[in-house]
């Protein structure tokens, strides 16, 4: 699945990923593949993104999450 995590100054992030745990507003979840179509608030907080290669952390502040047909867009007020 794809992950695009976007500013509004740039794009943070584009890639294939295994899983995404973003924190949402009513708490933090995961997506892996084929989750359910969603679009939710995030709250200040990581997004802890895992691929094949790793695990990165991006220190976000605040946004919306999107998930449709595996591919998740972020889009974040901004990255610390």
């Amino acid at each position: 699945m794809t992950l695009e995590i976007l500013t509004p100054d740039k794009k943070v992030f584009e890639g294939e990923v295994t899983a995404v745990t973003v924190p949402g507003t009513m708490g933090s979840f995961q997506i892996l593949r084929d989750h359910a179509p969603i679009i939710s608030t995030l709250e200040d907080g990581p997004v802890i993104v895992k691929s094949k290669t790793g695990e990165d952390t991006f220190n976000i502040k605040g946004g919306v999450v999107e998930v449709l047909k595996n591919k998740i867009i972020v889009l974040a007020e901004g990255v610390a």
